[in-house]
């Protein structure tokens, strides 16, 4: 059902997407649909009053918000990638870790918020480090009744929108372990506008700056340094969550095309039509390999050859999304160049793909250095957490 929820609202992100574009403005009415839709709970356990879904439904959903609005999609997708990360600590893998009781009614709290209409952004990469959590330098240091944090967070989707923010920082005691807090906002989070980008200009990805202190109900998991423990527990939330927005953007550039090449009678040339069968081609592809990974992860998460599909999704998606959106653009012509046009919005957006982390460049060389029985942690041209 939350499927066809995100099929019905696609039309509507579609109407508005233009505009949001234009603007450079978070789409506020994309979010209060959303929230009425109740997708907010897509990744809570049903027990706390969410859908349960598991990664497959999630890139399911995904797909279909981006054939809206890629933007939304992708600010959806950090919500989720939150709210599934928390879901993915069970209570077996809580008490394996030794997580304090505390720690899992902190979960609960903020998975039971989340169906309840609120939802979280993701302020972890940072400039000069990208989402490496080794590279970053926003420090915490405990204190008697909490936790301060202080940093600077750059390419935070949905920044001073959202009812919280994970922040990811490391210790100043031990500069080793990195851990995550969920973050109100308030005093002490502000917003730099740093967002004017050539694609996904809606999703207002500013900076972030942070002075705060936090409760210790705030530490994520209730134990200091989890961060990496999760990040190679479940990669698929920071390299490819956002491989199954790219494929709904590069299915509505098809679907663009189709409607403008109708619309113009086009269709009868061999060279577009060729350009629509190959676009159609690829992106079903991708779709598949999407969808393979995402059932790999709930059937077998963490297994080596699920991290691997993993990387070849995201790098099929980013790949594919560019490539198409450029095609349909050349099929439709010169008037679907013209600001404004879908297909010339769908061709900004999909550039973003192989950009965003992990980069294709950097998905293709870990998968090399694989299939030449390398170890790409220690191998790949960059560290990958």
């Amino acid at each position: 059902m939350s499927v066809d929820e995100a099929r019905r609202l696609a039309p509507r992100f579609a109407a508005r997407a233009a505009e949001h574009d234009r603007a450079g403005v978070f789409p506020a009415d994309d979010f209060d649909d959303l929230r009425r839709s109740g997708l907010f709970g897509l990744m809570v356990p049903t027990r706390l009053g969410g859908a349960g879904a598991g990664f497959a439904q999630y890139a399911a959903v995904a797909c279909e918000l981006a054939r809206g609005n890629g933007a939304t999609a992708l600010i959806f997708n950090m919500h989720a990638s939150v709210t599934g990360a928390l879901s993915s600590v069970t209570d077996e893998l809580a008490d394996a870790l030794g997580l304090p009781p505390e720690a899992l009614a902190a979960r609960d709290r903020y998975l039971r918020a989340a169906a309840e209409g609120s939802w979280y952004a993701v302020a972890m990469s940072e400039r000069g480090a990208g989402s490496r959590l080794s590279q970053m330098t926003t420090m915490y240091e405990k204190t008697e009744d909490g936790y301060h944090i202080k940093g600077a967070k750059a390419f935070c989707s949905g920044a001073g929108h959202a009812d919280a923010y994970l922040v990811a920082a490391r210790s100043s005691a031990d500069p080793t372990q990195v851990s995550q807090f969920l973050v109100p906002p308030g005093e002490g989070l502000t917003v730099e506008q740093t967002w004017d980008s050539l694609g996904m200009r809606a999703t207002g990805s500013n900076d972030v700056h942070v002075d705060v202190t936090v409760p210790e109900g705030a530490l994520l998991g209730g134990v200091e340094g989890l961060a990496l423990v999760i990040a190679q527990l479940a990669p698929h939330w920071m390299v490819a969550s956002y491989a199954a927005v790219y494929v709904g953007v590069a299915r509505a550039a098809v679907d663009a095309a189709v409607e403008h090449v109708n619309a113009r009678k086009l269709g009868h040339l061999p060279a577009v039509r060729s350009r629509i069968g190959r676009a159609d081609a690829a992106v079903s592809a991708a779709h598949l390999a999407v969808m393979e990974a995402a059932r790999r992860v709930d059937d077998q998460p963490g297994d080596a050859e699920t991290n691997r599909w993993v990387w070849r999704a995201k790098l099929l998606a980013g790949t594919t999304a560019a490539d198409v959106a450029a095609s349909m653009l050349e099929a439709a012509g010169t008037s679907a160049m013209r600001r404004g046009h879908p297909l010339e919005r769908l061709y900004r957006d999909a550039r973003a793909g192989s950009l965003q982390p992990a980069t294709s460049d950097v998905c293709a060389d870990w998968l090399g250095v694989e299939a030449l029985g390398g170890d790409p942690d220690s191998e790949g041209t960059a560290p990958r957490w």
